[in-house]
This record gives C-alpha cells, structure tokens and sequence, in this order.
C-alpha cells in the first residue's frame, strides 16, 4: 500500500481551525482548507433561542459549513466540523478580550463542562454523513492568582479557543480530569471520520 487515500481529489476541510488541519496531517489524510462563508452566531442563534443543546447547535454549525462549502465546489468531498462547549447547560463561545476569559475560566474553575464536536461529510451540497462525539472535563479549582498567572503566560491564544483554554498548550495545567478522545477535545474526532471515509472508499481498509 503506497497510499492509504484511495480519493482522486483531497479532502475539502471547511474549516481554519489549525488544529483541524494538525489532526488530518499527522493522520496522513491529503486535504486543501476553504473557511467556510457563513455567520456562525447568525446561524445558531435560532437553535439558541430555542433553548437547544450544545451538541445540536454543533451538529448544525459542522453541517452548515460542510454543505455551504460542497456547494461552491461541486463533486468535491467536504469536511465541515463544529465546537461547542457546555457549562451546566449554559453555551459558552470564544472570548472577546482578556475578561471575558477571566470570567469563563472563573466560571469553570472547580467544574465539569462537555465539549461537544459534531464532523459531517458532504457533497454536491447534501449531507454524506455525520457523526459526534462528547469530551467531559473537569478544572481544578482555581485562586484568582493562578487564573491571572495563566493569562499572563498563554497571552492572546486565550482569545483562540471557546473556554479559553488549548489541552495541547499551557490550558493543560488548568484540569483535574479529562474523558474523552484528545482529537474530540481538539474539534474533530478522528476515529469516527476515519470509520466514515474507510465506509465510503476514501481511505484504505
């Protein structure tokens, strides 16, 4: 086996999250990255206002973008892939500035919350597939020392993710546990994709 992508084409990622890009690489899955157009709040915020989970505004948002992108470029396999995080039933989203996170890490410090993240595959503009999976975890109760400190260190990338934390980074300190698969807490769970491409003869089995 000289290639484990059986696809004439790459994989279509809808997304610039760079630890998206970092998970399909490392696995060896040949992709081109196109940011999908669309308004996430604009998209979710009728889910939102019915008072709808994190792991359906997820399965929303990855679907959304997966099908928008297949749309612009037809025959083209999409990957479109989304993140939420769930505190206690309250939707956290990224941070806006250094209080926003101070207030999100503050809100979490001592609690378990749920990553939720949602992948779908689509072509031609039609959903292929799609799948999600949840990640629970719990940060060790933080002094409002130990939050400045962090936010000193880790600078503006805690503006990058939604709970202003990055695992792979200097978020790490921040828990107490973690359950889940590491690729399902980075936004895009890597088994079920790879179950799914193997299914439609895009990587070799």
């Amino acid at each position: 086996m000289t290639s484990i992508w059986l696809a004439s084409r790459p994989l279509l990622l809808a997304s610039k999250s760079q630890a998206r890009r970092s998970l399909l690489a490392a696995a060896g899955i040949p992709f081109e990255a196109m940011t999908a157009s669309i308004d996430e709040r604009v998209a979710e915020a009728p889910l939102r206002e019915a008072g709808a989970g994190g792991d359906v505004i997820a399965r929303h948002l990855a679907r959304e973008k997966a099908v928008a992108v297949s749309r612009e470029f037809p025959d083209r396999l999409v990957l479109g892939a989304d993140q939420t995080l769930s505190l206690e039933g309250v939707i956290l989203n990224k941070p806006r500035d250094r209080q926003g996170a101070k207030a999100q890490l503050t809100a979490m410090s001592g609690r378990m919350h749920t990553l939720h993240a949602a992948l779908c595959l689509a072509q031609d503009g039609k959903v292929v597939a799609q799948r999600d999976e949840d990640a629970r975890l719990t940060f060790r109760p933080l002094s409002p020392d130990v939050i400045e400190c962090y936010l000193d260190l880790a600078g503006e990338s805690v503006l990058q993710s939604v709970g202003a934390y990055a695992v792979e980074g200097l978020g790490i300190h921040l828990f107490e546990s973690i359950e889940g698969a590491h690729s399902t807490i980075l936004g895009l769970p890597m088994l079920p994709l790879l179950h799914l491409l193997r299914e439609i003869g895009c990587v070799a089995t």
